[in-house]
């Protein structure tokens, strides 16, 4: 429960879904936590929550995909707690549309959220992360630096499993994986460690469009060894573990959680 006393976490899309359960579970482990999205007034209710439980957070206003946004984002935390120890990249949205009916304003709007955004908030803290935390000259990094933990998805392509009317929905979530890897490369002589995680079908808003068919559902479950929808804290579980010192030594992976999807 205290593994995380006293460290700073920011955590986007935070207002529902994953990303609310990563901020309460953050707190809980004893993270001051800045609960950010588009609605303030939905962030605000996350905070009241954690307050409720003893914690410390903060709602910020973000929209990811704007740098002048993200920016403040990053300042406004500075201001307030002096540092960021891990970044949560959660913020996305995924609308299904078949590929030959799908317009550009479609592409550029999951792109803008679900990558660049990513890029944005990850570059801006990461910045923050190396100008208070670099090793000095001549020491190797210890992987203490900062955390930086981005939110794929098992539709990240390379993995023999398709998701059709998803494609720039997948476009975006394989290139989450392979910008992890890249960042990891950079940032480790910083001591800073970039993982991502790839959620299966959990239980979020994101899925009620599968749930509102029971058919499509009855499909979705059969593909699923362990035959039911994961709950959001099970993936916080793994963005606990990596945010924390117990996974000091892993860098640029990728971890599933997908109740055997992938391996079926």
């Amino acid at each position: 429960m205290s593994k995380l006393t006293n460290k700073v976490a920011i955590v986007t899309g935070a207002r529902r879904g994953m990303g609310r359960t990563h901020a309460l579970e953050l707190a809980k482990a004893g993270a001051k936590v800045v609960v950010s999205d588009i609605s303030q007034e939905d962030c605000q209710k996350v905070v009241e929550e954690i307050e409720k439980e003893g914690g410390e957070a903060l709602a910020i206003k973000c929209d990811v995909s704007k740098g002048e946004e993200v920016n403040k984002m990053v300042k406004k935390t500075i201001e307030k707690w002096g540092e960021i120890n891990i970044l949560v990249n959660n913020a996305g949205i995924c609308q299904f549309k078949p590929f030959l009916e799908l317009k550009e304003e479609d592409w550029d709007r999951t792109i803008d959220i679900n990558l660049k955004g990513y890029f944005l908030v990850a570059q801006a803290v990461a910045r923050e992360m190396v100008k208070r935390k670099s090793p000095k000259e001549g020491e190797p990094p210890t992987g203490q630096a900062g955390a930086i933990i981005n939110i794929a998805s098992i539709a990240m392509g390379q993995t023999g499993v398709g998701f059709p009317a998803l494609t720039h929905y997948c476009a975006s979530k394989g290139g989450i994986v392979a910008m992890t890897e890249a960042m990891a490369l950079e940032l480790a002589p910083h001591g800073i460690r970039v993982n991502a995680i790839s959620p299966g079908a959990i239980e979020t808003p994101m899925i009620n469009p599968l749930k509102a068919d029971p058919k499509t559902m009855e499909a979705t479950l059969a593909r699923v060894p362990m035959h039911r929808v994961g709950k959001p804290e099970e993936v916080s579980k793994v963005v606990l573990f990596l945010s924390s010192d117990d996974s000091s030594y892993m860098t640029g992976s990728t971890i599933v959680v997908d109740g055997g999807w992938l391996a079926a």
